[in-house]
């Protein structure tokens, strides 16, 4: 069975959020009718504790985009994005939910960040989303979402880990940087995953 894995798509991450992507908001509709095309649709949530360390906020002297080392892994500082219960975590207007079996959240340790739908970053926790997704007896994944360099690909690479063969839906994600996205691409490629567009389901 495939399974489709709607990445992050929250107020924080699309413009006017305060971690927006550009255009982030434009995949939403593709997205949406993506969803009629799987048998199972899951989703990730970005979930922050106000405390959580891979906020600028909560490292005095540092400024957002600065790198720090937390729990032994490089972690880039972000602006505060998606606390829980707040606004900005919710997902983002216009997505439809209704096909939505099992939303995974992410990142509620405030000790270490998750970009990954499946693992925080330093593999130490799993969020159950692989054991769910065998469960289901889900052979291949497709992956899309916010943002495309971050969350989107270290859950492509995580499903590649896993054993699932992994599409990266290129037209249904965006990145912060045009470098960025190009590097994802590549590296997912190189790991034996799959790059597509949608018009390729």
């Amino acid at each position: 069975m495939k399974a489709l894995i709607v990445v992050d798509l929250q107020n924080d991450f699309i413009p006017g959020g305060s971690l927006g992507v550009p255009a982030g908001d434009e995949i939403i509709p593709l997205v949406n009718r993506l969803q009629e095309k799987f048998p199972l649709v899951v989703a990730t949530q970005d979930w922050h504790p106000p405390t959580h360390l891979s906020f600028a906020s909560n490292h005095p002297g540092k400024k957002p985009f600065e790198a720090v080392m937390l729990g032994g892994v490089e972690q880039v500082l972000w602006p505060e994005h998606c606390i829980q219960g707040q606004k900005g975590a919710m997902f983002a207007p216009g997505f439809d939910e209704r096909r939505v079996e099992a939303i995974f959240r992410k990142g509620t340790d405030p000790e270490i960040d998750s970009y990954s739908g499946f693992f925080d970053n330093g593999h130490k926790k799993s969020t159950g989303l692989g054991d769910y997704l065998r469960g289901r007896g889900v052979k291949q994944v497709y992956v899309c979402g916010l943002a495309a360099e971050y969350c989107v690909f270290y859950t492509a690479l995580d499903a590649i880990e896993l054993g699932f063969e992994t599409y990266y839906i290129e037209d249904a994600t965006r990145a912060l940087s045009h470098e960025g996205f190009r590097e994802a691409k590549e590296k997912i490629i190189t790991l034996g995953g799959k790059v597509i567009t949608s018009e390729m389901i």
